[in-house]
């Protein structure tokens, strides 16, 4: 039996969607939504509409604080940890916990992502169609707005500390054969429409993952070496998307660098286009 954890910071628009996916599921012992500085009504559309969950009301905005909260009224192993804007497929839940128990190495694992792109931008489509192709992201895990962890493997930290980037924090405490994506168990998480938004998410996972090297809080760092497919992108038919995907990135980089300076002041970025 599974325990699932819903951190959700004004989520009104679309925790129904992501609950509605989560309550028929199979294996599951205990669902929490931990609501945190919520200044809208997703609290109580939790309350009234699905009884049988713990909803929990935080006044602190953290992701962190949320999940750590919820997490003292985890019951059972694997926990499951989803973003509030995602819907998870049918008999997700125990297709990956089958999938854990059958092969003891894995201790971290996700959902496979279907990243709907079909009301993005044209710039925000080109973007993804060379992002879903770089090693990183075939590894699994990043960028799956979920991860799951097993007893074992949540031994292997004390709790998750003030950050930005949870699922980097995650991923750096366990070796690459320990990490994995389960397939025949789909996540569904709705890209952003616009260019803008998309810069912003960007920015905040790169910001993140440059705060874990500062705070020094990631033990085995994952080195995105992705030069090699990037140069046989660009020198393919997808020459256009690259070239775009490459500005982009530039862009977010830039911007991330900035923001590093003053992360003490730091506001998370949010992309509403896509809810």
């Amino acid at each position: 039996m599974a325990t699932i954890i819903v951190p959700a910071h004004n989520e009104s628009a679309v925790i129904k969607r992501c609950l509605d996916s989560l309550i028929n599921q199979t294996g599951v012992d205990t669902l929490i939504v931990a609501c945190n500085g919520c200044t809208d009504d997703t609290a109580d559309i939790v309350r009234n509409y699905y009884p049988d969950i713990i909803c929990l009301d935080i006044e602190k905005p953290s992701k962190t604080n949320a999940i750590n909260e919820a997490e003292k009224k985890a019951s059972s192993f694997p926990i499951f940890y989803l973003d509030a804007d995602t819907t998870l497929q049918a008999n997700a839940i125990r297709t990956i916990t089958q999938a854990m128990d059958e092969n003891k190495q894995l201790h971290l694992v996700a959902p496979t992502p279907v990243i709907n792109t079909s009301k993005s931008s044209w710039f925000v489509k080109q973007y993804y169609k060379i992002w879903l192709q770089l090693p990183y992201i075939k590894a699994g895990v990043i960028a799956t707005c979920s991860f799951i962890v097993s007893e074992e493997g949540r031994k292997r930290f004390s709790h998750f500390p003030n950050i930005i980037n949870d699922d980097r924090f995650i991923h750096c405490q366990f070796k690459e054969h320990e990490v994995s994506n389960i397939k025949g168990a789909e996540i569904y998480i709705e890209a952003p429409r616009t260019l803008y938004s998309l810069i912003k998410i960007k920015t905040r996972a790169r910001l993140g993952n440059m705060q874990l090297k500062m705070l020094g809080l990631c033990p085995e760092p994952k080195v995105k070496n992705y030069a090699n497919s990037m140069k046989s992108l660009l020198f393919s038919r997808n020459f256009i998307p690259a070239i775009i995907y490459y500005s982009i990135a530039s862009i977010i980089r830039v911007r991330s660098t900035l923001q590093l300076r003053n992360i003490d002041k730091y506001k998370w970025e949010k992309d509403l286009s896509s809810r």
